[in-house]
């Protein structure tokens, strides 16, 4: 392997490591306010639905099965069901309506 792959490799992983490890050096020590964890504690919700939204609209030609789909694990959940019987219902009600229609 030559020295510029080597020296590139070392380079990615600085680059991916520092912004890793510069917010627990910046901020040692230090408490965050409420509004600021409250916002940090809802990114992982926000990113879900960032990654999820646009696959209910765009995993078929029919605009209903994704919604269909949605509205189904939507409802389950709603209801305070296992994630288990959340994605099995989703899929027995697209199941049924891939049939129909």
């Amino acid at each position: 392997m030559s020295s510029q792959i080597v020296w590139m490799i070392v380079g990615m992983a600085a680059v991916t490591y520092i912004p890793r490890l510069l917010p627990f050096v910046l901020f040692k020590g230090k408490e965050l306010s409420g509004f600021v964890q409250g916002i940090l504690k809802n990114v992982p919700y926000a990113t879900l639905g960032a990654l999820i939204f646009p696959g209910i609209l765009f995993i078929n030609e029919d605009l209903w099965f994704g919604l269909l789909g949605a509205a189904a694990a939507f409802f389950a959940a709603y209801l305070g069901a296992n994630v288990i019987v959340v994605v099995l219902g989703s899929i027995a009600v697209l199941s049924v309506y891939s049939f129909i229609f």
